[in-house]
C-alpha cells in the first residue's frame, strides 16, 4: 500500500506507531544535523524528521527534496519537542527511516502557501496548483458538503433527482444562448440550456410531481463576481402546489442548509415583502435587511419651491444616514459623484445636516424653510445629529440610485455585518416590463410565469399592471433563488406569447413541444431555481463565486488554464459546415 495514514490524522495517541505517509513537500528546513520536511496532502500537514547521525545517506537525500516533490515516507510517530499548536498534527512528528521519491516537481510558478505570491491570472493558469492551497481546497470541500445537504433534504421531502439534456433547442427570451453546431444535421444548431425550465415543466406533465436537479447551466452574458458563463443551479419543481406551499418547502431547504452548514437557526418565518415595497423602501428588488435606513419619498413635500433640481425631477427620495453630522464636505462630494455615475443615473444629491441644536444646514437651504426640513426629517425619522441624503431624477433611475447609496452608506458605517444573515421573500413582481427601444413587452422572469389569477383580466387591456405569481429568495442583498407558479393552461400560455409579440406560428415553432404537452393534461405546478454557486460563496463568506468553482473562467470568459475558447481545425469547420465571416477565402 502507498500509505497507512493521511497527513492530517496522527496525534500523540499514535506515538510509537510505524506509519507510511504520502504527499507533497510543502517546505524543508536544514538545521545542522537535522532536516525537517513538512509533508502535505488534502487532509493536513505532518512534520518529517531526518537525523544525520542516525542515517547520513537518508538525511542527504532529504536535503535534496524540492518544493512539491511527491514522496512516500515510512517511519515512527513520536512526540514533537517544539510543538506547533496551529495545526492538528502539531504535537507529533515522524522519524523517517525510508524515503521514496514518487515524482519530482519543477519549481512552481508561485508559492503554494495561504499568503501566496501569485496573482489571480497566474493562479488561474495553474489552477491545479492553486487548488493545493488549503483555503481554495476547503472552498471546494464546502461546495461538496452543500451539495450533499441539498440532496439529503430534497430526498427527505420526496423529490426525485432527474437529469435533463445538455443539448437542447434554442429559444428566445433571457440571456444569449451558447450554441453548438450539428455535424449530422448541417446548418442546424443545438443550444446549451440556460436552465431546464421547459424540461422540468414537461416532467410535471409526465407525473413526476416532485423533481430536483443540481444542474449545469450556460448563459452568454457579461460577467461579474457572481456570474460565470457556466454555473450550477439547484433546479426544483412540484405539482399540485400553490405559492405558499412552494415557499414553505424551499424555505425549509434554506433553513436546513443554514443549520447543517453554519449551525444557524431562524426562530421566525422568513419575511415576505412585495416587489413594490422593496423598490419603494430599498430601491432594489433584492434588499439587504441587515440594517434599516429605509427610503422615504419626498416628491410632494419637496417640489414647488423653485429649486430647479427638484422641480425638474419626476421623483425625489431620501435616506437618513444616521449620526453622520461629522461627514466632511469631501466625503459628501464623493457621495454626490457616486449617485451621478452613469450606472446609477440620478440627477444629483442634496445633503441636509440636521445639527444637534435642531437647526439645518444644506446647499439648498435658501429654497426651503426650517419647517420644510423639519417635515422631511419627520418623514425620514431623522434625529438631531443625523445626515439626510436626498436624490432626485427619473423614478426608474433615482430609486435604484438611492438603493445603491443606501448600500454604500451601510458599508461605510459597518452595518453590513459578515456572518449575520437576514433572508426574505420578495413576491408579486410585475409580470412584464416594457422596452422603449423595441416598443414591446418582455417577460420579467420568463414567458412561462403565471400571472396572478386576479390580474388575468388585465393581460390584454393593461398588461403593465399585471403582477406575476413569482418570488425570489433574497439574503443580504443577494438573489439566492427565484421562481414562480407556472402557466399550465395552453390558452393562457398562448395569450402570454401574444402579449410578448409572438405570432401563433412563432410560438408554435419555438414552444410547440410545450403547448402540445399541455393538451394532454398539465397539472398546476411551480418551482424555483437556486444559484448553487451563490449559496456556497455566501456560506464561505466571499462575494465571488469563482473562488468556489474548481476550474472557473476569468472576467473575459476565458479558461486561461485550457487556453479556451480557441480556434478549431479547418477539417472540423468543414465537417460542421461553418465559415467565419470576414476571413478571406473562407
Amino acid at each position: 500500500m502507498y500509505r497507512t495514514h493521511t497527513c492530517g490524522e496522527l496525534s500523540l495517541s499514535s506515538a510509537g506507531t510505524e506509519v507510511i505517509l504520502c504527499g507533497w513537500v510543502q517546505k524543508s528546513r536544514d538545521l545542522g544535523g537535522m532536516t525537517f520536511v513538512d509533508l502535505r496532502d488534502r487532509y493536513g500537514i505532518t512534520q518529517l524528521v531526518f537525523n544525520m547521525e542516525e542515517n547520513t545517506d537518508l538525511c542527504g537525500r532529504a536535503r535534496k527534496l524540492g518544493r512539491e516533490f511527491v514522496i512516500q515516507a515510512k517511519g515512527t510517530v513520536r512526540e514533537r519537542s517544539n510543538k506547533n499548536r496551529n495545526i492538528p498534527t502539531g504535537e507529533i512528528e515522524i522519524a523517517v527511516d525510508e524515503l521514496t521519491i514518487l515524482n519530482r516537481s519543477e519549481i512552481p510558478p508561485f508559492t503554494i502557501e495561504e499568503d501566496t505570491d501569485g496573482g489571480e491570472e497566474l493562479r488561474m493558469k495553474f489552477r491545479y496548483l492553486d487548488l493545493r492551497r488549503s483555503s481554495v481546497r476547503n472552498n471546494i470541500i464546502l461546495r461538496h458538503k452543500v451539495a450533499q445537504e441539498v440532496r439529503r433534504y430534497m430526498d427527505s421531502e420526496g423529490f426525485i433527482e432527474v437529469e435533463t439534456p445538455v443539448l437542447i433547442k434554442s429559444t428566445p427570451e433571457g440571456a444569449r444562448d451558447f450554441v453548438v453546431p450539428s455535424r449530422m444535421q448541417p446548418g442546424t444548431f443545438y443550444a446549451l440550456p440556460q436552465s431546464p425550465q421547459t424540461l422540468k415543466q414537461l416532467l410535471m406533465v409526465s407525473g413526476f410531481d416532485k423533481y430536483f436537479q443540481i444542474v449545469r447551466c450556460f448563459r452568454d452574458e457579461d460577467l461579474r463576481a457572481d456570474r460565470q458563463p457556466e454555473f450550477t443551479q439547484i433546479d426544483c419543481e412540484m405539482s399540485f402546489a400553490g405559492r405558499d406551499e412552494i415557499l414553505d418547502t424551499f424555505e425549509g431547504l434554506a433553513r436546513h442548509l443554514f443549520k447543517q452548514i453554519k449551525n444557524i437557526g431562524f426562530s421566525e418565518p422568513f419575511r415576505k415583502i412585495s416587489y413594490h415595497e422593496a423598490m419603494s423602501f430599498y430601491g432594489t428588488d433584492k434588499p439587504d435587511l441587515r440594517f434599516q435606513m429605509k427610503i422615504s419619498e419626498l416628491t410632494d413635500l419637496a417640489k414647488g419651491h423653485d429649486f430647479p433640481l427638484f422641480d425638474s425631477s419626476e421623483y425625489i427620495g431620501g435616506i437618513c444616514a444616521g449620526s453622520c453630522s461629522e461627514y466632511s464636505r469631501r466625503q459628501t462630494d464623493e457621495l454626490t459623484e457616486f449617485v451621478k455615475r452613469p450606472q446609477a443615473g440620478a440627477k444629483g444629491l442634496v445633503v441636509v445636516r440636521y445639527e444637534t441644536d435642531g437647526t439645518f444646514r444644506s446647499p439648498a437651504e435658501k429654497f426651503f424653510s426650517s419647517q420644510d426640513f423639519t417635515d422631511w426629517a419627520a418623514l425620514m425619522d431623522a434625529k438631531p445629529g443625523d445626515l439626510m441624503l436626498i436624490v432626485a431624477g427619473d423614478k426608474r433611475r433615482a430609486q435604484p440610485a438611492l438603493g445603491e447609496l443606501r448600500l454604500e452608506m451601510g458599508s461605510r458605517l459597518g452595518l453590513r455585518v459578515k456572518g449575520e444573515f437576514v433572508p426574505l421573500w420578495v413576491v408579486d413582481f410585475p409580470l412584464l416590463e416594457w422596452d422603449e427601444e423595441t416598443r414591446r413587452f418582455y417577460a420579467m422572469h420568463h414567458p412561462f410565469t403565471s400571472p396572478k389569477p386576479e390580474d388575468l383580466g388585465l393581460m390584454e387591456t393593461d398588461p403593465a399592471r399585471v403582477r406575476a405569481d413569482a418570488y425570489d429568495l433574497v439574503i443580504n442583498g443577494v438573489e439566492i433563488g427565484g421562481g414562480s407558479v407556472r402557466i399550465h393552461d395552453a390558452e393562457i400560455q398562448k395569450l402570454m406569447f401574444k402579449v410578448l409579440g409572438f405570432s401563433g406560428k412563432e410560438a408554435e415553432e419555438q414552444f410547440g413541444f410545450l403547448l402540445n404537452a399541455f393538451r394532454y393534461g398539465a397539472p398546476p405546478h411551480g418551482g424555483i431555481a437556486f444559484g448553487f454557486d451563490r449559496w456556497v460563496a455566501m456560506f464561505g463568506g466571499q462575494d465571488s463565486i469563482r473562488d468556489f468553482i474548481a476550474f472557473p473562467k476569468n472576467n473575459s470568459g476565458r479558461d486561461v488554464m485550457l487556453d479556451t475558447p480557441s480556434r478549431i481545425s479547418e477539417k472540423q469547420m468543414e465537417e460542421l459546415h461553418i465559415k467565419i465571416a470576414g476571413e478571406k477565402g473562407k
